[in-house]
């Protein structure tokens, strides 16, 4: 009775998110970082999609995936970076059982549909280069707004499943989880009970998102290239893989560190936590900067909402 007590109580009391294990006065460093690195987030996403949905010479299926990446993008961030912030600061460092659960159910619901949305717009990028008369009727409005349906669905899905999985499980006297936010592996690593079916699962579930995905983009660069290869201008050449080289700059980081993080043993910890800084903070960072530098539509039409701002006022 005792145990069941403690068990039940450990299920409803708050966690304790660890972060990171530096000294106490470099506290204001890490605050003052991601600081800076969440303001970039909130400003480059939020211009992204003020950009796209204000100019109507975007209405293409390429900025519409890209106005979609934005969206996830600013608020998976969010869903981690304003805790994350404020525990700098906290003694105590707690989350809240729901807190907890919430925070899970949505960081994963926005990191599997960032995963589908980046393989759609490789499709879309195959599309674009490998059949350009038939692009506009391949990627129709109606293919493109089901395609981001269905990475939302999936993003869904797989959210469930992981959340339900990972608190199905009762969790230990010890309440620290070593993490700057609630995933996975650090709380399976106070569940008090065998993990190995919710282990399987989860490892599963990550490979079941992963490889697909990977595939899909993998193909379609593999199609794409060839087409470019094919093409007798340099000019040519270089403005269709300058057009690629952001979505691939933008996947290999993600994928790396989602790779690294949930497909290999689980014996760095801290190693973990700076690979989940790469998507949780740096790829939203740098997602709107590496589509706005590289990408003289997005800079055109900057500069046509600026001067119609200035004009209105």
């Amino acid at each position: 009775m005792g145990d069941r007590g403690a068990n039940n109580h450990s299920e409803t009391s708050d966690f304790i998110l660890v972060g990171f294990r530096v000294r106490p006065e470099l506290h204001v460093l890490l605050f003052l970082l991601f600081l800076l690195v969440y303001t970039a987030i909130l400003l480059g996403n939020l211009g992204m999609l003020a950009i796209i949905t204000t100019d109507p010479r975007l209405n293409t299926p390429m900025y519409f995936f890209l106005g979609n990446l934005s969206f996830v993008d600013l608020f998976y961030s969010s869903v981690i970076a304003p805790k994350a912030m404020t525990n700098f600061w906290s003694e105590s460092k707690s989350i809240s059982f729901a807190g907890c659960v919430a925070q899970l159910f949505l960081f994963a619901l926005f990191i599997v549909t960032e995963g589908f949305l980046l393989a759609a717009m490789a499709y879309d990028r195959f599309a674009a280069i490998c059949n350009p008369l038939l692009y506009s009727a391949q990627m129709s409005p109606r293919l493109c707004a089901q395609l981001v349906a269905a990475s939302y669905l999936c993003g869904c899905v797989a959210s469930v499943l992981q959340t339900s999985m990972t608190f199905s499980v009762p969790f230990c006297a010890s309440r620290a989880v070593d993490h700057f936010y609630c995933d996975t592996r650090p709380l399976q690593r106070l569940s008090c009970s065998g993990l190995f079916i919710q282990k399987m699962v989860s490892f599963s579930l990550s490979g079941i998102i992963i490889l697909p995905t990977i595939i899909v983009i993998l193909v379609s660069y593999v199609y794409i290239v060839s087409t470019v290869l094919r093409i007798p201008s340099a000019e040519g050449r270089r403005k269709a893989f300058s057009t690629c080289s952001s979505h691939l700059g933008v996947v290999g980081v993600l994928y790396g560190a989602v790779f690294f993080m949930y497909l290999t043993p689980d014996r760095f910890p801290e190693l973990s936590k700076f690979a989940s800084l790469c998507y949780s903070l740096v790829t939203p960072m740098l997602n709107p900067l590496i589509y706005s530098l590289r990408n003289k539509d997005v800079k055109e039409a900057l500069r046509r909402l600026i001067e119609k701002k200035s004009a209105l006022l």
